[in-house]
């Protein structure tokens, strides 16, 4: 019997629907579905394959700063995420590093113009003229309540957001609506950085070892087109980064709106290494 690949459980199970799922269902069906389930991404030789479920996913933003002496706790609280079942399965947690303390004693290696404009622009969207760190981010919403027990996922049917990264080079992404988008959606996918330490000299922080997790190190978008029932787009990625990627995030949202439709994610390796 040839192996079955996990990423093409549901196609494997369609297939043979009169077989599998009707008075014969058979234990190797059951068997096959509910190992898959605690795969994730599926690895295909050189090919991660990453996938949400129908209900939306959690994007947790922090935005922060080596230079920021308040920043560490709010870091250290989201790096250990790494050891909550709820890591990639509902929650997606991302930390953009901002360039606006760089001028104040430390410059930040992780920071980047594009992220501070990306705060500005949230904090445009909420009426505000003012930026902080650390500064967090629910589904697009500013978040100031506390971080334990974890934002509750919203109540409702979203989609399936699938990406598929091909030899760390590529990203394939498709988006399956429940719902008609009511206008174009664009994919946002951030590699990320984990277990970095930096050794701070100056500023706030001068004469700490700092910890980071889920570090954007970097940040592609790329318009959907539409393909029948699903939303597709690919992405080239950065093969130069601050440091080695470790995680993938990615997210869809409709046009210019803050609050994310969908999201996912996971480890390209070892959380470890």
């Amino acid at each position: 019997m040839p192996p079955i690949v996990c990423s093409n459980a549901r196609e494997f199970a369609r297939s043979g629907g009169k077989r599998y799922y009707g008075r014969g269902t058979t234990s190797l069906t059951v068997f096959v579905l509910l190992a898959c389930a605690r795969f994730t991404p599926t690895v295909l030789g050189e090919t991660l394959t990453f996938e949400s479920g129908e209900n939306p996913t959690t994007l947790l933003e922090l935005f922060s700063s080596e230079g920021c002496s308040s920043c560490p706790p709010a870091e250290e609280w989201v790096g250990n995420l790494k050891n909550r079942p709820e890591l990639w399965r509902s929650i997606i947690p991302v930390v953009f590093h901002v360039d606006y303390w760089d001028g104040l004693g430390w410059p930040d290696r992780f920071a980047s113009r594009e992220f501070t404009v990306r705060q500005r622009d949230y904090s445009a969207a909420w009426g505000s003229n003012s930026v902080y760190t650390p500064g967090f981010v629910v589904d697009g919403k500013e978040w100031r309540g506390s971080l334990d027990p974890l934002p509750a996922q919203r109540k409702e049917t979203i989609g399936r957001l699938r990406v598929t990264l091909i030899d760390r080079g590529k990203a394939e992404i498709i988006f399956i609506p429940i719902r008609t988008a009511r206008s174009m959606p664009i994919v946002e996918l951030a590699l990320l950085g984990n277990n970095l330490e930096s050794d701070v000299k100056r500023g706030e922080n001068g004469g700490r070892k700092l910890h980071h997790d889920f570090v954007v190190l970097s940040l592609s978008k790329a318009n959907l087109t539409e393909d029948g029932n699903k939303w597709i787009a690919s992405i080239l990625l950065p093969k130069d980064t601050a440091a080695e990627p470790t995680a993938l995030a990615a997210w869809v949202k409709e046009g210019a709106a803050k609050s994310p439709l969908q999201a996912t994610g996971g480890w390209l390796g070892s959380p470890r290494s």
